[in-house]
């Protein structure tokens, strides 16, 4: 990790630390807190380009005030988080051979740490579970990308580069969005349970910007041409389950 990555994350945890023992100090008799994971589903805009939805996993941590009246609280989460889409197989036809082709599985992702800060309602119960919703502002910090796998393609054909470059002044470190969704709660007993949850995140910050790169050469026509501007912006929808534990303080006179 380079410093800069360093830092965010230990400023990150630090947050947290703050928060953990901010919660800790509130006369509310404790929090919860856990570990949840799950499938995330992630679709990029592209500058003129539709690209396939990209399969990943993500992890998260986090920790949550006790529900005020039983129905409100807030929470704070740090997750690991692949975002990004992919190419899946098609068949071409290539002219210069006379003869069909079919092209390979490609993705382009990114690897983010994302800090969501949000506000959780209940809303009914069903049975013993609780279902709720949540909304939040979210701050993703870039780690790395696999997009130096198509580097070599892209110095070798200039005139088909139509793959993000990869370089670090059209990559964004810091991008920020926004978290909703809902779910359930089942609790096993007063101190353990689980949830599931759906959520949509979408970005208001674009993840890759590249501007048009003029006075390109073109190998084959010995002509420059312009590689025209990309703008890339995250979409994802996860699925997630998790482990809840609550941590109940008692106050002794």
């Amino acid at each position: 990790m380079s410093v800069v990555t360093n830092r965010f994350v230990l400023g990150s945890l630090l947050l947290l630390g703050v928060i953990t023992t901010v919660l800790a100090q509130t006369e509310t008799g404790g929090y919860y807190f856990g570990l949840k994971g799950g499938l995330t589903i992630s679709d990029q805009q592209w500058s003129n380009f539709d690209r396939d939805p990209l399969l990943a996993p993500h992890v998260a941590g986090y920790i949550e005030t006790l529900p005020e009246e039983g129905k409100f609280s807030l929470y704070a989460q740090l997750g690991y988080h692949v975002k990004g889409s992919s190419l899946l197989p098609r068949t071409f036809f290539n002219p210069n051979f006379n003869q069909f082709f079919r092209s390979t599985t490609q993705s382009f992702k990114f690897y983010n740490l994302s800090l969501v800060l949000a506000a959780k309602q209940r809303v009914s119960q069903r049975g013993r579970a609780s279902l709720y919703y949540l909304f939040g502002p979210r701050l993703d910090y870039t780690l790395d990308t696999n997009l130096d796998i198509y580097t070599k393609f892209n110095e070798q054909n200039p005139q088909y580069a139509i793959y993000p470059f990869d370089d670090k002044q059209f990559i964004r470190d810091i991008n920020y969005g926004f978290t909703a969704g809902g779910g359930l709660e089942f609790p096993f007993s007063e101190m353990i349970g689980m949830m599931l949850e759906f959520t949509v995140n979408p970005d208001f910050s674009i993840q890759y910007q590249q501007p048009p790169i003029p006075n390109v050469l073109d190998t084959y026509t010995n002509q420059t041409i312009t590689i025209p501007e990309r703008r890339i912006r995250n979409l994802t929808f996860e699925v997630t389950v998790g482990f809840r534990f609550l941590r109940r303080i008692e106050y002794i006179d």
